[in-house]
């Protein structure tokens, strides 16, 4: 029997990882990816040449010693690996070289964040991805693509054309959808915000940079649209009242990143609402326990905040599972203050760098919602013009949520369209209701679970999510 399983080797799982393994805890840890860093530090092991370096920037190099801490340290590690069921029992895993199950005392999901939906016409062209995806090669493979133009708003968006002008390759345009006037609002944050006076600054050099570069920067984009003939070929939109149009075969966007709240959901765990951030945020407490007496969540997987906020809250989560196993351990009150300190500009970048509500609810019926399985705004309004009632029984009538991304792509943008068809907020809207196996996985792992893990609330056994 494990102590602590923690699913998520980015910033806040190898923290805690590392601060549990420090307090006598027996600890596992698993995560897709083939090396320790998550997303924030993919590939941070690895060697890299100094121009590399330059290019990612300190920020990045500075999630290797918490890696090399994390491999360090005891803890049993499982990289490439899937994990697909968790419960009060521990989990169960699938991975290349061959899965199972894990007895656990505690889980904690420090799965982290993805970036949100950004339904427009032709986001499904191939040459269209995310900012993260267009990031994730510069780490993994040091690839770029000359000429791509980056569209959306949020300090990622401008961090990767940054970073792709560093690494020498040409930015074709920034297409700015950050709302007009949207500083106004967010300036009553600003007081907090200074308290982290070197995360504005960053922001503002990076902003700088990029129009200092001569990047054509387009600031109000409405309109956007993604054009080609089996991939992509153009991309138009409107800006400073006029319409524009640019031929290009790469377009990466971002309108933020939100928590990927997929297995907290199936575990059954309380949600809520965050207006703030426009998204389902797990429900957990200042220590990172979940309404589920054996969940624990950290990191952006609770709620956005940064690399360094969710190592610090890893490391409150590990410390506070030592007491909740019956171990003495004083509280460090260093670490909430610490947390608080990260924190602070946080309501000012998420009011500043909210999605317009056209962008999070798209009024053209012909776009995509679901691209797993191809159904458009148009088929979601038809439904609620006959009396679909939410987007569960939206999934029965269209298997939206039902394709391999198991509703991630596409569960932020059904709510939303749907509150916004039917004058609802999507609190009251709600979401998918998520079941085991949170990722896909063959009968055969599922048929080799012990029969008392085979239950109707354990498992979607029918295949109907």
């Amino acid at each position: 029997m494990t102590d602590l399983a923690i699913i998520g080797a980015g910033p806040a799982g190898l923290a805690a990882a590392i601060e549990a393994r420090a307090l006598g805890l027996s600890v596992a840890v698993f995560d897709e990816q083939p090396a320790p860093g998550g997303q924030i530090y993919r590939n941070v092991t690895q060697p890299r040449s100094a121009r590399s370096a330059a290019v990612l920037g300190p920020d990045y190099a500075a999630g290797r010693p918490l890696a090399e801490e994390f491999l360090a340290s005891g803890a049993v590690y499982h990289p490439q690996a899937t994990v697909w069921r968790i419960g009060p029992d521990g989990l169960s895993w699938t991975a290349p070289q061959g899965g199972g199950d894990l007895a656990a005392r505690r889980v904690l999901v420090a799965t982290g964040a993805m970036e949100r939906p950004f339904a427009v016409p032709g986001w499904t062209l191939p040459g269209v991805m995310t900012a993260g995806a267009a990031q994730i090669l510069l780490k993994t493979t040091g690839t770029v693509a000359d000429g791509a133009v980056f569209a959306g708003t949020g300090p990622l968006l401008y961090l990767v054309a940054c970073q792709y002008l560093a690494a020498g390759a040409k930015v074709a345009a920034v297409l700015d959808t950050t709302p007009k006037g949207a500083l106004w609002p967010a300036l009553r944050h600003l007081p907090g915000a200074l308290r982290q006076p070197g995360l504005l600054w960053k922001g503002a050099r990076l902003l700088a940079k990029l129009r200092l570069s001569g990047v054509p920067f387009h600031r109000g984009v409405t309109g956007l649209a993604f054009e080609g003939e089996g991939a992509l070929q153009r991309v138009r939109w409107q800006a400073a009242g006029r319409d524009h149009a640019l031929d290009c075969a790469h377009a990466f966007l971002h309108h933020g990143v939100i928590p990927n709240p997929n297995m907290t959901m199936a575990a059954r765990a309380a949600h809520h609402w965050d207006a703030a951030q426009e998204t389902w945020v797990v429900t957990r407490d200042a220590q990172g326990r979940t309404s589920l007496p054996w969940l624990w969540v950290a990191g952006d997987g609770g709620g956005i905040a940064g690399a360094k906020a969710a190592a610090l809250s890893g490391r409150i989560a590990a410390r506070a599972v030592v007491r909740d196993l019956g171990r003495s351990l004083p509280v460090d009150a260093a670490l909430p203050r610490a947390l608080a300190r990260e924190t602070a500009a946080r309501p000012f970048l998420d009011r500043l760098y909210r999605p317009a509500q056209a962008w999070l609810a798209p009024r053209d019926d012909a776009t995509i919602l679901c691209r797993c399985e191809e159904v458009t705004r148009g088929a979601l309004a038809q439904a609620v013009a006959e009396g679909c009632p939410g987007p569960n029984q939206f999934k029965a009538f269209s298997r939206a949520g039902m394709g391999p991304c198991q509703g991630r792509m596409c569960g932020a943008t059904i709510a939303q369209v749907f509150a916004d068809l039917t004058g609802q907020s999507p609190a009251d809207v709600g979401y998918y209701r998520l079941r085991m196996p949170v990722k896909p996985v063959t009968l055969g792992e599922i048929a080799g679970l012990p029969s008392r893990l085979c239950t109707g609330t354990d498992l979607n056994v029918r295949g109907t999510r």
